[in-house]
């Protein structure tokens, strides 16, 4: 494909932010299937086909985040104010919902020790192999201890992406991606205790996926994306999707459906940067996918107090209705802490911008980030 065109080049991502959700969901619906709402039998085999890979949708996340960040880079942009940015952008979602899960834990008497709150405060979770720690409080933050890592290392990365060869990119695609499949390789060397974390928790584990994102943005800009279009690569990570839960574990939780996701994030990257039409930039989609993050943090606290309340293993259809109540408060909170915390939180805590801008004024939104 040609390279994008000054107009498109670090300009809106319509399509990636709408399939933001779509990754959400996935996550979702992995939570409900673990919590074993339904009691067994046809439909819960079903929900298994469905959601019980659903949690590589952080994996996409991760992956997305390199792109975008990479595709919206500043022309003279400091570490400082990328990384006033960045913080504006998740921590006073992370603060309020830290907030919430601590009350919860109070309300209920659940045991709760420094050594839990503080670190998952700080977005230092991750880095424990420590169960009761990375998932402590609202278990899914701790993928934003990864992300704090990554955009830590990110004024430092770019500084080597830029210096890449264009010949050079994927290559450095290839095995960026290909350090996604050595992690379980590696991880089997540690006791089987550790190799979940090793795996799916520890932040330097996962950096090859933003990696290959920030690569895979720089290849679009620069028209080396090949003719892969948007159904086909959408075809390729639902196969993967489906297919990878016959892999042996290590390799089913990331690697099984990295290289697939890295694919669909380019392909959908290129068909916005280019703009051709998709099914993921509807106007309802992009709304779903700007509060995705808002959704992310809080669903499960909302499946938490539904369950609260219900139980587990009911019928298919009770199951069925207990979980849209479940995702109907969840989208209702996300709503809320979007409106009420993550956008007043940007607005108060994100720099100025400058004075004259080297982007254009299609530059991509903080929610899509």
């Amino acid at each position: 494909m040609p390279p994008a065109s000054p107009d498109t080049a670090g300009g809106r991502l319509p399509s990636l932010t709408g399939l933001r959700f779509v990754a959400a969901f996935l996550v979702f619906g992995f939570h409900v299937h673990i919590e074993h709402l339904m009691a067994p039998g046809a439909v819960r085999t079903t929900m298994e086909w469905l959601f019980g890979q659903g949690a590589v949708g952080v994996s996409f996340f991760f992956i997305l985040s390199g792109f975008v960040l990479t595709w919206s880079a500043r022309k003279g942009d400091t570490a400082v104010r990328f990384w006033r940015r960045r913080i504006a952008k998740i921590y006073p979602n992370h603060v309020a919902t830290w907030l919430v899960a601590l009350a919860v834990a109070v309300v209920t008497g659940a045991g709760l020790s420094l050594a839990v709150v503080v670190p998952n405060l700080l977005l230092l979770q991750a880095w424990s192999p420590d169960i009761d720690v990375f998932f402590g409080l609202n278990t899914v933050s701790w993928s934003l201890a990864c992300e704090a890592f990554f955009y830590a290392l990110f004024p430092l990365l770019y500084l080597g992406l830029v210096r890449v060869p264009g010949r050079g990119l994927w290559p450095a695609a290839t095995l960026a991606l290909g350090a996604v499949w050595a992690v379980p390789v590696l991880a089997s060397l540690l006791p089987a205790d550790d190799r979940y974390w090793a795996i799916w928790i520890f932040p330097v584990a996962r950096l090859p996926e933003f990696v290959a994102g920030m690569l895979l943005a720089r290849i679009v800009r620069e028209g080396r994306w090949p003719r892969l279009g948007v159904w086909p690569a959408t075809a390729l990570a639902a196969a993967a999707y489906l297919t990878s839960r016959f892999l042996p574990d290590d390799f089913r939780l990331v690697a099984g459906t990295a290289i697939p996701l890295a694919l669909l994030v380019a392909a959908v990257g290129a068909a916005d940067a280019t703009g051709r039409p998709t099914p993921w930039r509807a106007g309802w989609m992009i709304w779903l996918g700007e509060v995705s993050f808002a959704f992310y943090l809080v669903h499960q606290l909302a499946l938490r107090v539904v369950l609260k309340g219900s139980g587990v293993e009911h019928s298919a259809p009770t199951a069925i209705g207990i979980a849209v109540v479940a995702l109907a408060l969840a989208l209702l909170g996300s709503w809320l802490l979007y409106r009420c915390v993550e956008l007043p939180g940007m607005r108060l805590l994100r720099p100025r911008p400058r004075a004259r801008s080297a982007y254009p004024a299609t530059a991509v939104r903080p929610e899509q980030v």
